[in-house]
């Protein structure tokens, strides 16, 4: 065996975006005006549906404050070292920590793919049933749907961890893109990655594939199950913002996860869009087309310039 063949990668670089100071001092800026949003919009639903008692009771905004921590944590796993880089030309990050990375992200991702669709079935009970709405969806169901969903996150994040570091590395080092991730990651194997690969696929694309699929049925179901058109545009009207975050979320996750692992140059502006954009995007959505959550967030500001 060839001695590069059995030297052990304990690092890689990160490619990032440009290897000009200029332009990356340029990104920093805008990518942590981004990453500050995130903080600021997340945390602001997160108190808001805690500190008011209609919006604490109702399962849906319950949810809501459930996603808005997932988009917290999903941003968090790599917005920071995106940041970090911006001012570091090694770009450099130990093998472990981008297995951890890789673990993080898959984790929190696959918890917002399942939690959103609870957050379709919490929508479809609340319009073709809403006479029995508060009763099924009660605050005990909605603790173990949330639970289930990050225990779905841990099962298939697991999988796609010990899938991944049962390569071997000791070729190539640099990873095409900012953060760790499955597909770039076992591009830089020292083996034949088919048959992982399409287990991966089967996994992570599965996933999000159905998701998605399940979703769009739901949603379907629910304007063909109203028979007036003053009552299917209400109900349109009703889950548009969910609609948005779903399109949003996962469109670039099939992107690519639910294809082979192919590098194409537009995967990092898709990656930002995933991991930056929306988690940053969902609060104002979610905002902007909520009449109530907007009034709890001005009653909410009145009381903090009240006390202040």
């Amino acid at each position: 065996m060839d001695k590069n063949q059995t030297k052990v990668l304990t690092e890689f670089v990160l490619a990032g975006f440009s290897q000009t100071s200029s332009i990356e001092a340029g990104l920093f800026v805008l990518f942590l005006f981004f990453y500050v949003s995130t903080w600021v919009g997340n945390v602001l639903i997160m108190v808001t549906v805690a500190s008011n008692n209609y919006l604490n009771t109702s399962p849906m905004y319950f949810l809501l404050g459930n996603l808005s921590f997932l988009d917290l944590c999903y941003s968090t796993v790599t917005t920071p070292k995106l940041l970090t880089d911006f001012l570091d030309n090694e770009k450099l990050i130990s093998y472990d920590q981008c297995i951890v990375q890789l673990f993080f992200l898959h984790l929190v991702g696959a918890a917002e793919m399942f939690l959103l669709t609870v957050m379709a079935y919490d929508r479809y009970v609340a319009i073709c049933r809403p006479l029995h709405y508060t009763t099924v969806m009660s605050r005990g169901l909605c603790c173990v749907l949330v639970a289930a969903s990050w225990m779905g996150g841990f099962v298939h994040s697991t999988v796609q961890t010990i899938l991944t570091i049962h390569l071997p590395f000791c070729g190539p080092n640099q990873v095409d893109n900012f953060f760790c991730d499955v597909p770039p990651v076992i591009k830089l194997a020292c083996a034949d990655t088919f048959v992982t690969e399409l287990l991966m696929i089967s996994n992570s694309g599965l996933i999000s594939t159905s998701s998605f699929v399940v979703l769009v049925s739901s949603y379907t179901t629910i304007l063909l199950k109203i028979r007036s058109k003053e009552g299917r545009l209400k109900a349109l009207s009703t889950c548009a913002s969910h609609l948005m975050v779903v399109t949003l979320f996962f469109g670039p996750c099939i992107f690519i996860y639910a294809r082979p692992f192919s590098v194409f140059s537009v995967d990092k502006m898709v990656a930002v869009l995933y991991n930056v954009i929306t988690p940053m995007l969902n609060p104002l959505i979610y905002t902007l087309r909520n009449q109530e959550v907007k009034s709890a967030i001005r009653k909410l500001w009145v009381k903090l310039i009240t006390f202040s």
